[in-house]
């Protein structure tokens, strides 16, 4: 049998979403939870059919037990508090009391009657009970069972033919309903507000004994991963990295081209005033964007759309620079080489290039939107450049992705312009600029509409001056994704899954004059992260250990209060992250 990898467990370093950090205290491999407050697993999932049990180890237990999005607030207790500092916060999980009726709760507002309805199962629950937990997250339809019997739960509930389940979307035949937001993370979750000590285990499919307090089930999913007390139903998988979805467009162990190590990778090197290739990057590159990052200079964007004697500054407002020959002179299969141009080859210069994988420099024209467009797209790593013409209006653009970009960058070519900017965390209406600290603001320059599955739009602010262009990308499980966290305002900042290890960071607050915030580990291979350069400016790198983080297996930990990255609390950031190692490998072999 195949290795099942890491299993999902308790997360010491809490979860994703606003509000004080506020965790119950783990031990037993963060599988046991005891005393007060919430524990979070360390897996996230967007998509799926999943199986995980929960044991009341303790003789009694007042909370809850189910599952929470990624805008949860972390002081929020599984419900018990209303998480009126993050939006978009939504709970599944039942509530449980020794001596009480048993709940399915789907609320900001835990305890009110509207939030969520009685099941069958009214009996006290006892110690050493365990909860099965089944979430098919395909169908958004979520499962509990007792002891091994769903019906316990509801008569004729049944998650392997996916009918009558406690909780559903819309129309799907639960006894709660819910409007699932798409792309939103979910962990495990429980919420435990007693005061008193109350001790529960969960079990992932590590340990079916739960730290030796019942006798052992020896259940395994599907795949013949994990060891649980009672079967999973049919089709739902133990939460282990094995089991983890990836993108098989990217997935090294199906294939030796494209894998994500294939896409994206940021590389140092340092110049020497003449001319030199920068090898080891492990692809040929099409977008380079470099910077360096020793002395005051702006960061360049060469593409191999627009060809390497054209060049943008990303911090000004400037045109594009049409006789850059002694930049990028070519890319190459395993990199690109320089000139002799100071700002990505001046002499013993330290530098940085973070470099993407369109499509070879190969173009072609797309009239998806109302405007033709150039595109030269990466379906498989979700990033395309789009050379747009000029036009007048408003307008749509096709931008060659199989889904909707939840990260665009477009900028004027040939005159002065912003850096519009639109991002999933962003309002419609709103954008930021790239060049600019500024916070979000309310704009038309993407006509006030959010990109669809073959098009964006711009709006008439952005029109009528000249040719653009424009970079788009979308999350791919395992190897990028575009979010957003709620600052918690103290050092003991929120945790973001991504589903993979990060190679490269942005981060932009949105609620408050704040630069972009890049971090890489090219540059910085160690924890904590605290080498910082801006996007928006043509600053040198800066060592901030008031500004640090720790880059994980499966995501980063913000570990600062400073109003760049975590304060006030209640502030919104954005982020963009690109990966090097998906969580389904990482430090599993």
């Amino acid at each position: 049998m195949a290795s099942s990898g890491n299993f999902c467990t308790w997360n010491p370093l809490g979860a994703h979403g606003g509000g004080t950090t506020d965790f119950g205290t783990l031990s037993g491999g963060n599988l046991l939870c005891t005393l007060g407050d919430s524990a979070f697993g360390n897996f996230g999932v967007t998509s799926g059919k999943w199986y995980w049990e929960w044991c009341m180890t303790g003789s009694a237990w007042d909370g809850g037990v189910g599952w929470a999005n990624q805008q949860v607030n972390t002081q929020a207790e599984l419900g018990y508090n209303s998480p009126s500092s993050a939006t978009g916060a939504q709970m599944v999980y039942m509530y449980l009391s020794t001596g009480a009726g048993n709940w399915v709760i789907i609320s900001d507002a835990p305890k009110a009657a509207s939030s969520g309805t009685n099941v069958d199962y009214s009996s006290s629950l006892a110690q050493d009970d365990i909860i099965g937990l089944a979430a098919d997250f395909d169908n958004d339809k979520w499962y509990m069972s007792i002891n091994g019997s769903f019906t316990n739960m509801r008569s004729s509930q049944n998650p392997a033919t996916g009918t009558n389940p406690l909780c559903s979307k819309s129309g799907g035949g639960g006894l709660v309903t819910i409007t699932r937001t798409a792309g939103y993370v979910w962990y495990p979750a429980i919420g435990n507000w007693a005061a008193a000590s109350r001790p529960s285990t969960v079990n992932f499919g590590q340990d079916s004994t739960f730290g030796g307090e019942i006798t052992a089930g020896g259940n395994a999913d599907g795949n013949g991963f994990g060891d649980f007390k009672y079967s999973p139903p049919s089709g739902f998988l133990a939460m282990c990295s094995a089991n983890l979805p990836i993108s098989d467009d990217i997935d090294p162990a199906q294939t030796d081209d494209d894998y994500l190590g294939k896409q994206f990778n940021a590389i140092t090197y340092t110049g020497n005033g003449s001319t030199q290739s920068i090898t080891g990057l492990g692809f040929k590159p099409d977008m380079v964007w470099y910077k360096r990052r020793d002395t005051t200079n702006p960061g360049v964007i060469m593409d191999s759309s627009r060809g390497v004697s054209e060049a943008l500054e990303p911090n000004s407002t400037g045109s594009a620079d049409t006789n850059f020959t002694q930049g990028i002179t070519s890319f190459d299969t395993d990199g690109f080489s320089l000139g002799s141009q100071v700002q990505g080859n001046g002499s013993s210069g330290s530098l940085i290039a973070w470099c993407w994988r369109a499509n070879g420099g190969t173009t072609a024209s797309n009239s998806d939107g109302a405007t033709t467009a150039t595109v030269q797209a990466n379906t498989k790593s979700g990033f395309s450049i789009v050379e747009i013409p000029n036009y007048s209006g408003t307008t749509t653009l096709g931008h060659g992705l199989s889904k909707a970009p939840e990260f665009i960058i477009v900028k004027l070519r040939a005159s002065s312009s912003q850096w519009i900017v639109q991002h999933t965390g962003l309002a419609a209406t709103q954008i930021i600029k790239l060049n600019s600290s500024a916070a979000a603001a309310t704009d038309d320059a993407f006509n006030d509409t959010a990109p669809t599955s073959s098009v964006f739009s711009l709006g008439s602010g952005f029109a009528g001056s000249g040719t653009a262009i424009a970079y788009c990308w979308h999350s791919v499980e395992g190897f990028s994704k575009f979010g957003s966290w709620t600052a918690s305002g103290n050092e003991d900042g929120p945790f973001i899954y991504t589903g993979f290890r990060p190679r490269l960071l942005v981060i932009k607050g949105i609620s408050a004059t704040n630069n972009w915030m890049v971090f890489d580990t090219a540059r910085q291979t160690f924890n904590p992260i605290d080498k910082n350069l801006h996007w928006d400016t043509a600053d040198v790198e800066a060592t901030e250990d008031y500004r640090d983080f720790d880059i994980l297996s499966n995501g980063f930990k913000i570990r600062s209060d400073n109003g760049a990255l975590n304060h006030p609390s209640g502030d919104e950031y954005v982020y963009m992250c690109w990966g090097d190692v998906p969580f389904k490998y990482n430090n599993t072999f």
